[in-house]
């Protein structure tokens, strides 16, 4: 495995790819959230448990692929997790304890949003966390996700790769649009004076838990609508489901009236009809 895919887009820009076509990317979206959603029955069927970490630089697309892979699953199956900053009690824990409370019960599928893999990477950038804690986490994260393999978890471990222009257009975005303001954190910014130590920490966290057990896969990011397509197809690839057969449904048929009339409109308070006054 390579570990040097942001590197290689910062000095080779003529690499970048060809953005994917809408047309192509919507097409083949549709079909694989298709297939999503025989990997989500084969999964509760089989009362199997998927872990999906998605980590990567700020804006490299984590969460909007995400949103895609999670799209037209049952939210009582498929489960986002987006931890916030341990609390005072947390932070007294062992460190993987947190995550181990949101892990997945049998038939379930988990999708972690940033994961304990924040040790690694913007806790160790930042300072929040001390040497020897980071070192802990390195020595101690292998074991821990083998313990997980053997117990029988499906673990997939996604790393999402931009450049360093691609990342600054991304985030200018954000700033610039009230809508998308909301993703930016001090954090989110301090990463783009601090792009050189995120890449040694990367380089260092990949090198020391990229496992025959539970290995690391890179998604090329600097197309969104590439890496979305390429990481599911990737995930579907990866895990031997199959398509479980459905009992047929049908409408039933109208029961007959029984007398029962609708009280008057004007005992209920409507939300107004704002759609009529955009005709």
């Amino acid at each position: 495995m390579t570990t040097d895919g942001d590197s290689a887009w910062s000095a080779t820009e003529h690499a970048r790819p060809q953005r994917l076509s809408r047309a192509v990317y919507e097409r083949e979206l549709v079909r694989l959230q298709a297939e999503l959603v025989k990997l989500q029955e084969w999964i509760r069927a089989e009362q199997a448990r998927l872990v999906i970490l998605f980590e990567g630089r700020d804006a490299a697309g984590k969460g909007s692929t995400i949103k895609r892979v999670t799209e037209f699953l049952n939210p009582r199956v498929a489960r986002i997790v987006a931890l916030p900053a341990p609390t005072e009690r947390e932070r007294g824990q062992w460190y993987f304890q947190r995550y181990v409370a949101q892990l997945p019960a049998a038939g379930e599928i988990v999708l972690f949003d940033r994961s304990w893999y924040n040790r690694a990477g913007v806790e160790y950038v930042m300072g929040f966390c001390t040497d020897d804690e980071r070192r802990s986490f390195l020595e101690q994260c292998p074991i821990f996700e083998r313990l997980l393999v053997d117990d029988g978890l499906l673990v997939r471990k996604y790393w999402f790769s931009i450049s360093r222009t691609e990342q600054e257009r991304r985030l200018r975005k954000r700033v610039e649009d009230p809508m998308r303001q909301w993703k930016l954190s001090h954090v989110d910014l301090e990463s783009v004076v601090r792009w050189e130590e995120y890449s040694r920490a990367r380089d260092e966290m990949l090198a020391a838990t990229d496992t025959r057990e539970c290995p690391w896969y890179l998604v090329e990011s600097e197309d969104k609508r590439r890496a979305r397509i390429n990481m599911i197809a990737h995930l579907l690839s990866s895990v031997p489901y199959h398509e479980v057969p459905r009992p047929r449904m049908e409408l039933p048929v109208h029961a007959e009236t029984s007398g029962y009339r609708r009280p008057p409109r004007r005992m209920f308070t409507y939300v107004p009809d704002h759609a009529a006054s955009l005709e």
